[in-house]
């Protein structure tokens, strides 16, 4: 790879960004953005960044929210479906027909700005910016997160320059033209999540009754919360707490029903479990503080649980583009690397998978090292260098 001091001599750098939709795809784009800036900026250098994205995706508040320059093209997303006649459906067609809109104004963007390299992350909005990058002659990098790709990224893989992607197994399932121009990166993961300490949770939050003899568990269903999970948690919890503390990020909505249920348990045990609808700059400090995971397996999830090699319990959602949760959660499983919850999600099968972890420390610290093994820190860095190299600035 690049030498990440390699001097670029002052220069200032065009980039567009276009991906999101959801965090999947929003986050690791801010990554990139805010490693970029770095590196450029340590060699005198500065990096001038557009973000085009679709004004319902989440990208509309966090580039804002960021200082991040933001434009919007039309997008249509296509509901999926076995039966080629309901692809025909009244809102299909009428997003279909956004479509050309969205590639007019994707195409005069690109004619605009004049980037040196356009980013995409995937996500219905990626695709008219990517075809209008290429047919501008301007060169495309795309970003895969997943481990297959999804469908944005099938399309515009064909016409990238450069292909980066997350894992090692997912060069394999490109399209064949692909697969020279592809480079396995990592999937980039927002520095700050590497740098918590375990006792500064305990601070922050004040788990004074966790007892440090035990491994802490740290439930997540995401921002906002799983009533999956946290049903098999609740059912759970009294056997749960005798063995670990449990740290239960739930959802803002969530937090009442939960909490009349643990206010049952026996004061010994209660002291060991805190629950939380959000959990919020101490995040980095709870997944330090964390032994266990029990989570959802997302791609940020993975990227960011591999980078701090935790071990970890998925509870893949089921209902993901692709079952693309399942696919994910089963390729950490099989490296032994997790463990994942891909039958019927049932509180017994949640028993039996985080029963062993919490039993045996060694189990614990295996898992941990095979999931470090496969995690990639330095993700944001190694795309940034492709990105550089594809600009012509390295």
């Amino acid at each position: 790879m690049y030498d990440h001091h390699a001097p670029n001599a002052g220069r200032a750098i065009r980039l567009i960004v276009t991906g999101g939709g959801t965090g999947g795809h929003t986050y690791p784009a801010l990554t990139a953005i805010r490693t970029l800036q770095a590196r450029l900026a340590r060699s005198g250098g500065s990096l001038d960044v557009l973000w085009v994205g679709t004004d319902k995706g989440l990208e509309a508040r966090v580039a804002p929210a960021e200082g991040i320059p933001f434009k919007t093209v039309a997008t249509g997303k296509v509901r999926r479906s076995s039966n080629p006649l309901k692809m025909l459906s009244p809102a299909n067609v009428k997003d279909m027909a956004r479509v050309p809109l969205g590639a007019a104004q994707a195409r005069s963007i690109v004619a605009d700005y004049r980037p040196d390299v356009v980013l995409a992350t995937g996500g219905y909005v990626a695709v008219p910016v990517g075809l209008a990058a290429k047919a501008c002659g301007r060169p495309l990098v795309v970003h895969e997160q997943t481990v297959r790709l999804g469908l944005a990224n099938k399309v515009l893989a064909k016409v990238a320059a450069r292909v980066a992607v997350s894992s090692e197994s997912t060069v394999a399932l490109l399209p064949e033209s692909a697969r020279a121009t592809a480079v396995v990166t990592g999937n980039p993961v927002r520095p700050e999540v590497l740098t918590g300490h375990p006792d500064k949770a305990i601070q922050a939050v004040g788990l004074y009754g966790f007892d440090r003899s035990l491994p802490t568990v740290y439930v997540t269903g995401g921002a906002q919360g799983s009533a999956q999970i946290n049903g098999l948690i609740a059912q759970l919890l009294p056997w749960l707490l005798q063995y670990a503390n449990v740290f239960h990020q739930c959802g803002p909505a969530n937090v009442e029903g939960l909490a009349a249920n643990a206010a049952t348990l026996p004061p010994h045990l209660a002291g060991r479990y805190h629950l939380t609808g959000f959990v919020g700059p101490e995040l980095p400090d709870v997944l330090a503080l964390a032994d266990v995971v029990v989570s959802r397996s997302g791609a940020g999830t993975l990227a960011e649980l591999t980078a701090l090699g935790k071990a970890a319990v998925f509870i893949p959602l089921a209902s993901s583009a692709g079952n693309e949760q399942a696919h994910n959660a089963r390729h950490l499983q099989e490296s032994g690397a997790a463990a994942a919850l891909l039958g019927e999600a049932t509180p017994e099968a949640l028993h039996q998978l985080i029963s062993p972890l919490l039993a045996d420390p060694m189990r614990r610290t295996e898992m941990a090292a095979r999931a470090r093994a496969l995690g990639r820190p330095d993700a944001a860095e190694r795309l940034v260098d492709v990105l550089l190299s594809v600009a012509g600035a390295v």
